[in-house]
């Protein structure tokens, strides 16, 4: 905790900023889908190659509120959630959004995993999140996204390769806090774990989630 706690007041002047994405790079990806009005999301970008859009966590946040509960209305956010979650550095995303769209199972795994996070059951959730091209780093963006309840819970949180890399740094292992390998359980002991931590550090949990991303693994960095 105490090394945790130096990061924190170290990069408290960091921010989290949106992510660049490419239309052009996804529009033939999205457009058998329906889903290609989703490129609007966000905000034109006013340097580097024309056409490109920038998308934030609150642009996920505001367009999660606007949509209802129509398979349609998950679909566009999901792809939201893959554009900022692959902006223009994973040249894999749009194959692999492509994949996941194409999957008859779509509907309903958004649908019942949505639901899940909404219940606080995130264990569930993720044992339910089983789509063509989504592994962890992608499903637990989707969780997060659609976590709409009060920020008091513990809400939703992201666990990628990069966050996991940092706890990993700090010490801090998944497998032997959780007693189990079994991966749903370890994702919402993650999650309980990042908050308890975050309130001893009066700090959203979301941010502690964005300062191990973006350390990456690189904890001892000065």
């Amino acid at each position: 905790m105490e090394r945790l706690q130096k990061l924190v007041v170290r990069y408290g002047d960091c921010e989290q900023q949106p992510v660049r994405f490419r239309p052009a790079t996804w529009r033939s990806w999205l457009e058998p889908h329906g889903a290609a009005h989703v490129l609007d999301v966000g905000v034109g970008c006013t340097t580097g190659p024309s056409g490109d859009r920038l998308i934030s966590r609150d642009d996920l946040a505001r367009l999660r509120d606007h949509l209802g509960d129509d398979p349609d209305d998950l679909r566009d956010l999901y792809v939201a959630v893959m554009l900022w979650g692959c902006g223009t550095t994973n040249g894999r995303g749009p194959r692999h959004t492509q994949a996941a769209l194409s999957d008859a199972r779509m509907p309903t795994v958004l649908r019942t995993t949505r639901e899940s996070v909404r219940e606080g059951d995130l264990s569930r959730a993720y044992r339910q999140f089983v789509l063509k091209g989504v592994g962890r780093s992608f499903f637990t963006k989707w969780f997060a996204a659609v976590d709409d309840r009060d920020p008091t819970c513990e809400r939703a949180l992201i666990l990628d390769d990069r966050v996991f890399r940092s706890l990993n740094a700090l010490g801090w292992s998944s497998y032997e806090v959780a007693g189990t390998r079994h991966w749903p359980t370890r994702y919402a002991t993650y999650v309980s774990s990042m908050h308890t931590w975050a309130a001893s550090l009066d700090v959203p949990a979301e941010r502690l989630e964005w300062l191990l991303f973006h350390l990456n693994g690189r904890v001892d960095d000065q």
